[in-house]
């Protein structure tokens, strides 16, 4: 986190709260993504928070890649690319989706394939393409073990 005191206009600042509420997110979560280095603020004299007004952008581009599956470690590396900007414009947005959209493609296939063979899955309860007795009648997996660990979405 920043510790700049001062650094915002009295026009451009915003309190944690108003970011929160004008984000609809909770205020941990803000302190949250501050911690992890996705957004940043400035202290005032009274060492409270303070966020410059373009912090909303980053913050609602953190919740749409979120809804899309994307983690904030890889909404990070993609955020750390704007060189300073705290703003991103749509054709930030554009760059930064187009290194989620292959991931966001594999996952989706993934997820469309176990659901055409839920039924299945729900006869042995692996949950797991690889690892199903169904798909895998050979058990070429046994060896890496058992359980849990062995479901993986990113199909077979």
């Amino acid at each position: 986190m920043e510790n700049v005191r001062n650094r915002l206009g009295a026009n451009e600042a915003l309190t944690v709260g108003d970011v929160a509420k004008r984000c609809g997110v909770k205020v941990s979560t803000l302190h949250f993504y501050e911690s992890k280095g996705l957004i940043q603020s400035t202290r005032n004299t009274g060492n409270q928070r303070r966020y410059h007004k373009q912090v909303l952008r980053r913050v609602s581009l953190i919740k749409a890649a979120q809804k899309m599956g994307i983690t904030l470690a890889e909404i990070k590396i993609q955020l750390d690319t704007l060189k300073g900007k705290t703003a991103p414009n749509q054709k930030d947005w554009q760059r930064l989706s187009s290194h989620w959209k292959e991931s966001l493609n594999q996952r989706i296939q993934s997820m469309e394939k176990l659901r055409d063979y839920l039924t299945g899955c729900i006869g042995c309860g692996c949950l797991s393409m690889e690892a199903c007795p169904l798909y895998n009648e050979d058990d070429k997996l046994a060896d890496k073990g058992t359980g849990a660990v062995l479901i993986d979405l990113k199909g077979d």
